[in-house]
């Protein structure tokens, strides 16, 4: 992998594959470039994509952590991706790419997938408990604890979650779980921040899944009204685990329509 220094000089790590114009990957929650691997292989002959392990995870440094860190880290990628890069973002990389779009990170344009808010006062409080829960769990070294908190908040059923604790996956999440936090702080309170997202002047693709709870179906419509320039599309069929095969195409239908545009022009 390559690696970049990002604002405050820690190391980001970065794969960089296929040709055409250039887009980011951003990875969610307990995930790294490697996980995007799929993806990217099926988008690569058609564009030059880049995924990159985020703060503190894989290849890439550690650092302080903290929103404006990561907005910093993904705008050195894209700044090494190319004049012009576009992104998408999954689930909580999602709410990072808005995140970035919002604060000015010129992108050509952006899509997301779920990103996890959990707007309306039921889900304002269960965002509270598992901040405060998650912030204990770390504090006091659990960090297996704070994975299957993750896990269990996001959907995946206690017998799952006991299955996967036996699992050789197992390690390799935990040593991701510190960077929970990282992705709970890019969703403040679980509101969708509709006013900071009026900024974001990129063409936007919001797309959840048709099988994923009401709640995010809800969330990710709100999200798609709260911006400027933004359609809805839903999968059909897909849940929050996404299969790489059906929203690859959705992606590389949407980007390239957006490269003609520019080009056109």
């Amino acid at each position: 992998m390559d690696r970049i220094l990002s604002a405050d000089s820690t190391p980001i790590a970065y794969r960089r594959q296929g040709e055409g114009p250039p887009l980011v990957l951003v990875g969610g929650a307990l995930s790294t470039a490697a996980t995007d691997a799929p993806l990217a292989a099926l988008l690569a002959p058609r564009f030059t994509v880049v995924t990159y392990d985020r703060r503190g995870r894989g290849a890439s440094g550690g650092g302080a952590d903290g929103v404006r860190r990561e907005i910093e880290d993904l705008a050195a990628v894209v700044g090494a991706a190319g004049t012009g890069a576009s992104v998408f973002g999954m689930s909580s990389g999602g709410a990072l790419a808005l995140e970035a779009a919002a604060a000015g990170l010129p992108v050509g344009l952006l899509a997301v997938y779920e990103p996890p808010y959990t707007p309306g006062a039921s889900g304002l409080r269960f965002k509270a408990h598992c901040t405060d829960r998650l912030h204990r769990l770390l504090a006091a070294g659990d960090r297996a604890g704070a994975v299957e908190l993750f896990l269990t908040a996001t959907g995946v059923d206690p017998a799952t979650v006991a299955r996967m604790r036996r699992a050789p996956l197992w390690p390799g999440l935990e040593a991701l779980a510190h960077t929970l936090a990282y992705d709970d702080a890019l969703l403040g309170d679980g509101a969708i921040p509709a006013e900071r997202f009026a900024a974001v002047t990129a063409r936007t693709l919001v797309v959840c899944g048709g099988f994923s709870s009401a709640r995010a179906r809800a969330s990710t419509r709100t999200l798609a009204e709260s911006l400027p320039r933004a359609r809805h599309r839903t999968l059909t069929g897909q849940m929050r685990e996404v299969a790489p095969q059906v929203l690859a195409p959705v992606l590389a239908d949407f980007f390239a329509r957006d490269v003609y545009v520019r080009q056109a022009s």
